[in-house]
């Protein structure tokens, strides 16, 4: 299988290392999900919004194109495309202010454009998926909140945006979560051995 990651961390993808101020343990998850995936010989295409310099803003420009059905951004037309290609997408970022960051949440703005990743049936209906092999979106977080109260105290407002707001609206129901709250605070010990457990899932995709 083809599987798309999506990555946001202003430190990108390289701060995997435990270095002080330039760790990112977004970055370490994502080692550990490319390593299952490839262990079990599935295709990795990894998207890193920080690398390629992508713009989250959308522009007056950009909202015509986006209601015309197009992108004359060549990096979002790069984007739609792999996605088109994806089996599976994988979101990898932090949870700021109990929401994505802004690179993310433009993603989802300006990529998923009416017309070339989802088309609207009848108003108030779900949407159709226009990627022809998606079959699944897997969403890692970190978080300083505990998953608790995340969950149900806040309303679990980053699923309800990807999943229940995006991809179930688009006919994809194979969703899965996984949340690793307060990593600043475990030691090395046990944040690696989370770090295992996450390979070992991939493993199993």
């Amino acid at each position: 299988m083809n599987f798309v990651i999506v990555f946001d961390h202003p430190y990108g993808a390289a701060a995997s290392e435990n270095v002080p101020h330039r760790r990112s343990y977004s970055a370490a998850l994502l080692v550990a999900v490319t390593k299952g995936l490839l262990s079990n010989h599935h295709s990795v295409d990894l998207i890193d919004l920080h690398a390629d310099g992508f713009n989250p803003v959308m522009s007056a420009s950009d909202l015509a194109d986006w209601r015309q059905k197009r992108s004359s951004d060549p990096l979002v037309a790069d984007y739609q495309q792999r996605l088109m290609a994806a089996d599976h997408i994988v979101f990898i970022f932090p949870v700021w202010w109990e929401g994505m960051p802004a690179l993310m949440k433009g993603f989802l703005d300006k990529v998923f454009v009416k017309g070339v990743v989802y088309a609207e049936t009848k108003p108030g209906r779900p949407f159709k998926c226009l990627l022809p092999r998606l079959n699944g979106v897997t969403l890692l977080t970190v978080m300083a909140t505990p998953t608790f109260v995340y969950r149900w105290i806040l309303g679990n407002p980053i699923v309800k945006m990807v999943f229940r707001g995006t991809f179930r609206k688009m006919g994809i129901h194979k969703l899965k979560w996984h949340n690793y709250s307060g990593m600043e605070n475990r030691t090395l010990e046990q944040r690696h051995n989370a770090l295992n457990k996450t390979e070992r899932i991939f493993n199993n995709y």
